[in-house]
């Protein structure tokens, strides 16, 4: 599987993300959306970087759970009832993102939700990645 990430100089410099993301492999895997649920369906967490390190950490477990790592990512979206919030919290949760998922960006995009399936919630991540 190869992914090759491509940030024309056209384009502004991308900040956590990629401009596109070309692959090749043999399976795709989509990844449901993932929030802060724990074990018992259970929202944790009250701010958004606790809630953005617990959905990803949940986004990475289906993941890895198909035989996937954090390098197979190709896209993840991030579904955010606070765009404001998320942009002013972006350095802290660029952080976490290394942190539990390395340096290599996906394609991703930020949309700004109403609401999430569970009122508590402030963010929801899903993805799709390709392994070999």
């Amino acid at each position: 599987m190869t992914l090759h990430r491509i940030n024309p100089a056209e384009l502004s410099p991308p900040t956590g993300f990629s401009h596109a993301v070309t692959a090749t492999g043999s399976r795709l895997v989509f990844l449901a959306g993932q929030t802060s649920l724990d074990t018992d369906g259970k929202v944790v967490g009250d701010t958004l970087p606790a809630q953005f390190e617990k959905a990803l950490t949940n986004l990475l477990t289906a993941l890895r759970a198909a035989g996937g790592t954090p390098a197979d990512l190709a896209r993840v979206t991030v579904y955010a009832t606070d765009v404001a919030d998320y942009r002013a919290q972006a350095p802290e949760l660029g952080r976490i993102w290394r942190r539990l998922a390395g340096r290599d960006y996906p394609a991703m995009a930020v949309i700004g939700a109403v609401r999430l399936w569970d009122d508590q919630c402030l963010v929801e991540l899903d993805g799709m990645a390709v392994l070999a």
